[in-house]
């Protein structure tokens, strides 16, 4: 049996989701379809699948799901964009927001047209939180050795809502995102995955950002991402409080204030098209 399901398309900075609405429809079984529907060729075309649900906790939950299938625990442009979708779909009128994710309840508000700002929350600096066996004690992973089948490389960590490693390089343009990034992926040190940031500082206040994102590969933009690489470059003396992280897709703000204070970020969102896609089920 066939049907027809209603999707829109969105992006943030050029991460670009499939959203689903599990409040207004039924939806089928989900980690199947996320990789026939992220399918650049053969579906839609996207880094991840994004589906709004009603919360118990919050005012609405968000679910996130890589090209690959996996569901991951949060997505910083995506929540941007799922608020983007709520907003303009009807589900809410409200400036500001609850939404309730496997990485904790995150809460984005208006910035503007087509701008959101997102209280991230505290980053996770102890090791075994982000996790990953690099470090030790209460952290922060600040420049930990990694040993690559003999080569070595330093990497800081954090986590917000869902882990990440940093690396800093001297030219961006030519790091080794695709060879490098997935074989710190997939590093034992990192037992749930990790998104891989490549980072280069271009002044105290601009920083240059690419992103290897766990099941998925390269992607214009990763939120979390830049609020990792900001919060590693802050502890490190790097950087002002505040900061614009520079991607391939576009730009976005960062600011934390202390170190026990809570990461925001300031970027865009933007609905692109909706359609219809045939799927096999109920």
């Amino acid at each position: 049996m066939t049907r027809l399901l209603e999707f829109t398309k969105m992006h943030g900075a050029g991460n670009d989701f499939i959203v689903l609405d599990g409040i207004r429809d039924r939806l089928p079984a989900l980690e199947p379809l996320a990789a026939r529907l992220c399918d650049r060729r053969f579906g839609i075309g996207a880094d991840q699948l994004l589906v709004v649900r009603p919360s118990r906790t919050a005012d609405f939950r968000m679910q996130i799901y890589n090209a690959d299938g996996s569901q991951v625990e949060m997505c910083a442009n995506g929540i941007r964009a799922c608020f983007l979708y709520l907003r303009d779909h009807g589900h809410t009128r409200a400036d500001q927001i609850r939404i309730e994710t496997l990485g904790g309840i995150v809460t984005p508000r208006a910035a503007g047209p087509g701008r959101v700002t997102v209280e991230m929350g505290r980053p996770v600096l102890e090791p075994e939180k982000i996790p990953t066996t690099l470090g030790g004690g209460r952290g922060p992973v600040l420049d930990a050795p990694l040993d690559l089948d003999g080569e070595r490389v330093l990497v800081s960590s954090v986590s917000m809502g869902n882990p990440h490693a940093v690396i800093f390089v001297d030219d961006l343009d030519r790091a080794p995102v695709e060879t490098l990034g997935p074989r710190i992926e997939h590093h034992p040190a990192f037992p749930n995955r990790v998104n891989v940031e490549f980072a280069s500082l271009a002044g105290r206040r601009r920083i240059r950002q690419r992103t290897w994102e766990r099941g998925t590969g390269e992607t214009l933009a990763c939120g979390s991402g830049a609020c990792a690489v900001a919060v590693v470059s802050m502890l490190r003396g790097l950087v002002e409080r505040t900061v614009v992280v520079e991607l391939r897709g576009g730009e976005l703000e960062i600011a934390w204030p202390g170190d026990d204070a809570r990461v925001s970020m300031t970027g865009p969102a933007v609905e692109v098209f909706t359609g219809r896609i045939r799927i096999e089920g109920e």
